[in-house]
């Protein structure tokens, strides 16, 4: 089993080359404040929580072999979810680090958009087949965990405009396609307008948004990495939507952040274009250009740089 990731650990190595950073970088959080959680010791259970094993196949793309802690349907994960119909982050031995309920859904429609976001750029190089598993994943994997707080945001559900869309790449309907990708957009739209309502420190809340997504992406990195290479193509292109998204999340909230503190926010840029150097391309090298441990580092270090915005 991989996905024990000791994010405390790594950290402090990254944190040893400057000791004063334990001091200046992460103040306590203000009055009113969430911290930002980071260098913690968590274990990710894949896309949107703890997912059960399931073995992937009939689509062009996925792995055939069942993926230990990996993606589950949503059935399987309405059922892990609980009562609250949330999804959650269970480790492999049964225990549980929870996020907040809205910092764990905005995480996840978050994760929907990498999702949409990759399987774009795959429509657009005209490769449908290719695209679809990243337009079907949402709706299987994520959306089930986050129906029931949908319904207490007041947002309207999105299932049907998920589904419409991924017929359309499977129809392989470009007219159509953009009708429904616009549809979903701004279903998006409008949970992401409820969780600002929320949230009265909306560039802190985003931060904390940030880590988790790119914590998502290095399992998902993880998973597509076996024997020093890249075996599973879709895990690898999850991994690289997600990280694009996260740094468009971040580019929204950087104006805004720099008048706080210009050097940290070019600081996380290039942090940022260290990371999104593991994926050179839609399709993966034949080797990886990073392995797990340099991905692990740079998401350590883009975590270090966001605490000095607490």
């Amino acid at each position: 089993m991989k996905r024990h990731k000791m994010w405390v650990g790594l950290s402090s190595v990254v944190l040893a080359t400057s000791p004063a950073a334990l001091t200046t970088a992460a103040p306590g959080p203000g009055a009113g404040e969430r911290p930002i959680q980071i260098a913690q010791t968590k274990s990710h259970g894949g896309e949107g929580g703890g997912h059960a094993s399931q073995a992937h196949g009939g689509e062009k793309g996925h792995s055939s072999k069942a993926r230990p802690g990996g993606e589950a349907g949503e059935a399987v994960r309405a059922a892990a979810a609980g009562s609250e119909g949330e999804s959650g982050e269970a480790g492999e031995g049964g225990t549980s680090a929870r996020l907040p309920p809205i910092l764990r859904l905005y995480r996840d429609v978050e994760l929907i958009r990498g999702h949409l976001r990759v399987g774009n750029e795959l429509v657009e190089s005209g490769q449908w087949a290719e695209a679809l598993p990243h337009f079907l994943h949402p709706q299987e994997e994520i959306y089930g965990g986050i129906a029931r707080q949908l319904k207490s945001l007041d947002t309207p559900p999105f299932l049907t405009a998920l589904k419409s869309l991924a017929q359309t790449v499977k129809a392989k309907n470009k007219e159509a396609y953009a009708r429904a990708r616009a549809s979903v957009d701004e279903r998006l739209g409008a949970v992401e307008k409820a969780v600002q309502a929320q949230e009265s420190n909306w560039s802190a809340f985003a931060l904390e948004s940030i880590v988790e997504v790119l914590q998502t992406a290095a399992d998902e990195y993880e998973e597509a990495i076996e024997g020093g290479t890249i075996s599973n193509v879709v895990e690898y292109q999850d991994s690289r939507g997600f990280v694009m998204e996260a740094d468009h999340l971040f580019e929204s909230i950087a104006d805004e952040l720099a008048r706080k503190d210009a050097d940290a926010v070019q600081a996380i840029r290039v942090a940022l274009n260290d990371l999104k150097a593991a994926w050179p391309a839609l399709q993966p090298p034949a080797s990886p250009v990073k392995d797990l441990g340099a991905v692990l580092a740079d998401v350590s270090k883009i975590e270090l740089q966001l605490s000095r915005f607490r």
